[in-house]
């Protein structure tokens, strides 16, 4: 078969299987009971979008083992029965794209529906939202295609005379063309005046992916950046505010009834918001006093689950207090190893993408080495720090949703997460994928050279007239680094202390 990899297909098909069956394990036990033997269609667009995401990290690899196949070719066009990479990644990002700006939200806003309502009008009121959404995302689409939808290719413009083909080679730093006289045939002697801009335009589909990453590169630099250093420091000092020991009857009865007091107060203002929104008074305030609600609600699970773990109950109470302790042991393990992997990440973008010329090529030097020892290693090596850019990402939303007002919360947790909570975070995810392998195929450019995701992110994202300056200067590693480092010291200076219980809570008026 040629340059064919069908052993690479085989695998190929594989993963996608055991991605899908990983997706549904994640869906059937994560899901909260209320969703059980219902809610279809969101399920359906959670396995989906999940599906894509994880598929579209593999790629990656697949990519660069792709690009093995082709290693005895003279030159890229030569070989021509490997995988259409470039295709795959275009397809793959256009469904990722429909996924996040029309299905998913319309399978929100069918969700969050009025339950009063007929499916059909829930289903109306949804199409309403996104074919609104669609219009004014197509004309923005358009006119920005129309307008500055090329790219700028900075290229040297050399040449050289012709001669007979000689009976031996004489070339030297004076002289690196054939024939006599100055000729700017050498790029490393050319005078910058051969320097000449090559402009064309790029694909419709091309384009549509930039603006994605784009988008997903804003929201990547943003939670990636205080997800990097508070995924790691948060198992830390979780460990470090662990309960040393049990507390006795009487202290559970006290702090049980200050949370049941808590837990009546918010019943009644969330009755008292129902009723708002019922009568149609869902103004700032009222988002505002949602947004209150819900946090204090997440804290006070919190609060329960700290309470549960400091007064363990039943025939089994030393067992419990037992897993407790190593709970806390394992995430200190994982916070440790963490830590690892989020340093030498903020050491590879700034050793091999802000210094220029890189100092290193650090990590991609290990995945080659990688490789080397076992054909795989390099690459399981290189998908888990890409994977570890995602995790990351959740982590710096999950922050950042708990302490500023704009964000919304939306936790995910064993066996209680409704659909809104699994599309929200779905969404974020396929959204920061993009993003990630850019951002991947960038910052391992050196591991991931000659693939089809470095042409379609490397050069023509990276040349896209309008969107280059932000790649040229850097802006979003910039702004990764400054965030990791500002959330590395705010948990320096507050990570340590422990959460104490609110007092009473009160809707703003």
């Amino acid at each position: 078969m040629g340059d064919f990899n069908l052993a690479l297909i085989i695998v190929a098909i594989v993963v996608c299987i055991i991605v899908f069956i990983f997706n549904v394990y994640l869906l059937v036990n994560y899901q909260h009971p209320d969703d059980k033997n219902q809610a279809y269609f969101p399920k359906f667009v959670v396995v989906l979008g999940l599906s894509v995401a994880l598929i579209s990290i593999l790629m990656l690899p697949a990519d660069v083992a792709n690009r093995q196949a082709c290693r005895n070719a003279i030159y890229n066009g030569a070989c021509n029965l490997t995988l259409p990479m470039k295709d795959l990644w275009i397809a793959v990002y256009i469904i990722d794209a429909v996924l996040v700006f029309f299905v998913i939200p319309f399978a929100m806003f069918y969700y969050e529906g009025d339950q009063d309502k007929s499916i059909g009008q829930r289903i109306k009121s949804a199409l309403l939202w996104v074919i609104t959404t669609a219009i004014v995302c197509g004309l923005v689409l358009g006119i920005l295609y129309g307008l500055v939808g090329k790219v700028d290719f900075t290229v040297m413009h050399l040449s050289s005379t012709t001669t007979n083909f000689p009976s031996s080679w004489d070339f030297s730093s004076s002289q690196p063309c054939i024939g006599s006289g100055a000729h700017q045939c050498s790029a490393y002697l050319a005078s910058p005046s051969s320097e000449k801009t090559w402009t064309m335009r790029t694909t419709f589909p091309e384009y549509v992916v930039a603006l994605a990453t784009i988008v997903g590169s804003v929201l990547f630099a943003i939670f990636g950046g205080v997800g990097i250093a508070c995924l790691p420091l948060g198992l830390i000092f979780s460990f470090i505010r662990r309960p040393k020991a049990v507390i006795t009857r009487s202290q559970y009865i006290k702090e049980a009834t200050e949370l049941g007091k808590k837990a009546k107060e918010l019943k009644k203002a969330a009755d008292a918001l129902h009723q708002e929104e019922r009568s149609g008074s869902k103004g700032r305030k009222w988002r505002k006093n949602v947004k209150a609600v819900e946090k204090e609600l997440l804290q006070l699970e919190e609060d329960v689950k700290l309470l549960e773990e400091m007064y363990p109950q039943g025939e089994k109470a030393e067992t419990a207090w037992a897993l407790t302790v190593l709970g806390y042991l394992a995430k200190l393990v994982l916070g440790i190893l963490g830590l690892i992997v989020s340093v030498a990440w903020v050491a590879h973008i700034v050793i091999y993408l802000l210094i220029d010329p890189p100092l290193s090529p650090f990590l991609n030097e290990v995945f080659i080495k990688l490789d080397d020892i076992w054909g795989l290693l390099g690459t399981v090596a290189f998908a888990f720090f890409c994977f570890y850019l995602l995790l990351a990402v959740i982590a710096g939303a999950m922050m950042l949703g708990l302490r500023l007002v704009f964000i919304t919360i939306h936790p995910m947790k064993w066996g209680a997460t409704l659909m809104n909570s699994f599309l929200f975070n779905v969404a974020l995810i396929l959204l920061c994928s993009i993003s990630v392998i850019q951002f991947c195929a960038t910052a391992f450019g050196y591991y991931a050279q000659a693939t089809a995701a470095q042409e379609i992110f490397g050069h023509t994202l990276q040349s896209l007239r309008g969107i280059k300056y932000l790649y040229k200067y850097n802006v979003f590693q910039i702004a990764f680094i400054v965030l990791a480092a500002l959330t590395f010291v705010y948990y320096a200076a507050f990570g340590w202390r422990r959460k104490r219980p609110s007092g009473r809570f009160q809707l703003s008026s």
